[in-house]
């Protein structure tokens, strides 16, 4: 009698380990990029900004903003943020994703390839050339690119990336309204800490959203 009182309760255990296993690799699980600012901290890093018209493409290359670098082993910046960003992610000797599933928050897709997925930078190379990044270093403009302390790297549906291209909030906010908030928080971070310029339609959009936070 005591050996089967023993074998429900070792059953009881090992079941209650396994649902918390589970549990910490579903959805609730799910990694993100380093968290930003509150929404009042951005408003004051957004009031802080200098507000100035956006300077030109002339000389723009992606090249300039080297990415994606190697951060550890054979692991380069994009293949990190696929790692951080996505659950149950298995990686090859190489440390490329063959396996994992990705949730989008731009527009709450869920993706199980990583080829369906692009690593956006929340701040676009060619939006912060044009705030101020042309007259940066090319070590400088590496950093930026491949910035895994702040919240400017973020995994995405690819074709929703494609469509955002270089815009900045007052032309292109994510598909998904109740990530407008976090977006705001986390491009106002980057552009302060970065300390890039923002135009006036650009302040403006980032202020109807972070004051409706």
């Amino acid at each position: 009698m005591f050996r089967v009182y023993a074998r429900r309760i070792g059953l009881i255990a090992g079941l209650t380990a396994l649902a918390g296993t589970a549990f910490l690799s579903g959805p609730a699980a799910q990694a993100a990029p380093p968290t930003p600012p509150s929404a009042a901290t951005a408003r004051t890093y957004l009031s802080e900004l200098t507000v100035s018209a956006e300077g030109s493409l002339t000389g723009y290359s992606r090249d300039k903003f080297p990415h994606w670098i190697t951060q550890s082993g054979t692991c380069n910046t994009r293949e990190v943020v696929l790692k951080r960003d996505g659950t149950n992610v298995v990686q090859d000797s190489s440390c490329a994703a063959v396996s994992g599933s990705w949730f989008s928050p731009y527009d709450n897709a869920t993706w199980q390839a990583a080829a369906d997925v692009d690593i956006d930078h929340v701040v676009p190379l060619a939006e912060a050339w044009r705030s101020g990044a042309d007259n940066w270093t090319t070590s400088k403009r590496q950093g930026f690119a491949n910035d895994l302390t702040r919240a400017q790297l973020i995994a995405v549906t690819d074709n929703v990336n494609q469509s955002k291209g270089d815009q900045d909030p007052s032309e292109w906010l994510p598909p998904v309204s109740g990530y407008h908030c976090m977006y705001a928080r986390m491009w106002v971070q980057v552009k302060h800490y970065y300390g890039l310029t923002v135009d006036s339609a650009e302040k403006s959009a980032l202020s109807g959203v972070l004051n409706g936070c």
